[in-house]
């Protein structure tokens, strides 16, 4: 559904948010080893949310990247801006450029709904509660 790049973000900032704090710092190596990332491309998405201050970061020995409670109650859908995906609720299912309510793809009428939802439920939810629920072992993103 989303581009592997916006996978990984969702996975990197639910695991930080779940295991990173201003005294437990995590590592590029921690964080890519468990959302099944590349190290490299890792990088440069946590480099992305660092600077969208998604997380937080800190250089040199003793550094990595934590949560803030300020980012954690940020919507999911301020992560989708942040890695720039914010105009995914508003493209073609099909990719079309021209897709509309005045002229619509062959699969506009049944996947509007279900885009507004998809869209309202990233609005709603906090990372901070998506994170609460793989604390508490109801939900997993990584294994």
């Amino acid at each position: 559904m989303f581009l592997k790049s916006t996978e990984y973000a969702i996975r990197a900032t639910l695991y930080i948010a779940q295991k990173g704090t201003i005294d437990e710092k995590l590592s590029i190596q921690e964080i890519s080893k468990a959302i099944n990332a590349p190290k490299p491309y890792t990088a440069k998405i946590l480099q992305m949310l660092s600077t969208n201050e998604i997380v937080c970061s800190t250089p040199g020995p003793g550094g990595g990247f934590y949560m803030t409670g300020k980012a954690r109650k940020l919507s999911m859908n301020s992560l989708l801006i942040a890695i720039g995906e914010e105009g995914f609720f508003d493209t073609c299912i099909l990719g079309l450029s021209k897709c509309s309510d005045e002229k619509p793809c062959p699969m506009h009428i049944q996947y509007k709904p279900l885009k507004e939802k998809l869209k309202r439920m990233f609005e709603g939810k906090t990372i901070g509660s998506l994170s609460q629920k793989l604390d508490s072992g109801n939900a997993f993103v990584y294994y």
